[in-house]
């Protein structure tokens, strides 16, 4: 079970809107629905993170403890954002999971080139996502330590 803690937000990049809709009944049902926080590409991944763009003023943009990245977005693929992520002092601690439909082994050698912690081909079911999304939150909020984050803001 997770603790309900700043290090607890979950930001996914997923362009797909049928993906995040199951995504987001998959966290709702895990009973985490409320700790994911959406954006709809690699760019926006990375204004979210660096507080620009639409995001520069907002107060709704708490540090994530885990980064869930689809790779193949427009504008800014997941790979392109994993390594801009991944050049940034300041995110090198967060825990970057690729979550996608991709199963090919140059997708998988090149991620974890780049830095990702993990690979996850997105199951097929809906059940098998549920339970995906309870292995994934229960091993890296309460299995795993994490180091504190480099800034607090």
């Amino acid at each position: 079970m997770i603790t309900n803690s700043r290090h607890d937000i979950i930001l996914m990049a997923e362009d797909d809107t049928d993906d995040r809709l199951l995504l987001q009944d998959a966290f709702a049902e895990c009973g985490i629905n409320e700790r994911i926080y959406f954006v709809g590409d690699g760019e926006e991944l990375l204004d979210y993170l660096l507080r620009r763009g639409k995001f520069a003023n907002s107060p709704d943009t708490p540090r994530p403890g885990l980064i869930l990245l689809d790779l193949n977005m427009p504008r800014k693929d997941g790979r392109e954002a994993l390594a801009e992520i991944r050049m940034n002092p300041e995110f090198r601690r967060v825990p970057i999971v690729v979550f996608t439909t991709s199963k090919a082994d140059t997708d998988v050698a090149r991620v974890y080139e780049l830095g990702a912690n993990s690979f996850i081909t997105k199951p097929a079911s809906f059940e098998d996502l549920v339970n995906t999304v309870k292995s994934l939150t229960c091993y890296w909020f309460s299995t795993v330590e994490l180091p504190q984050p480099l800034t607090t803001a």
